[in-house]
């Protein structure tokens, strides 16, 4: 364990997300919870340490994401975080949750949308009810679809 500061995700439970918030706010734990999107999640910045502790103390309202190789918690970088976060604030009525983060999402090219209300954004393009929609994921955890975005704003990034 490190005492570097790092994205996690945990899983909440029904109607748990209020009082995870505010065991946050209490220890002056940095959170995102996306919760008019979705509202089974609850990110937060800490250490290893401190995100493992917040997981056992509180394991009946909420369970932590877990790398499936070492069963150590899934870290997520802050760019992924960023980009996520981005997506999830600046479209929220056009948001489509596809649930856990599944194989069949990463299909498509990797793109950066060059305008609108997406602007900067990245993530892979697929098509979803016939529609071009950029798909934001945090591997292994989640994956969201914006609206339709017309290609003329997205711009092929290397992979």
């Amino acid at each position: 364990m490190t005492n570097e500061e790092h994205w996690y995700a945990m899983k909440v439970f029904y109607n748990k997300v209020q009082p995870l918030i505010a065991v946050c706010k209490e220890r002056g734990i940095e959170f995102f919870a996306p919760t008019d999107v979705i509202k089974s999640l609850l990110f937060v910045r800490s250490t290893e340490e401190t995100v493992l502790r917040m997981a056992d103390d509180h394991w009946q309202q909420a369970w932590l994401y877990r790398r499936l190789d070492s069963r150590r918690p899934a870290t997520i970088s802050d760019h992924e975080m960023e980009v996520f976060r981005f997506v999830v604030t600046a479209g929220r009525e056009g948001l489509e949750l596809l649930g856990d983060d599944r194989p069949a999402y990463h299909e498509g090219d990797r793109v950066v949308v060059t305008g609108g209300p997406f602007k900067g954004a990245e993530g892979h393009i697929k098509r979803i009810k016939r529609d071009r929609r950029l798909v934001v994921t945090i591997s292994g955890i989640v994956a969201v679809a914006t609206t339709y975005i017309h290609p003329s704003l997205l711009k092929k990034v290397a992979q």
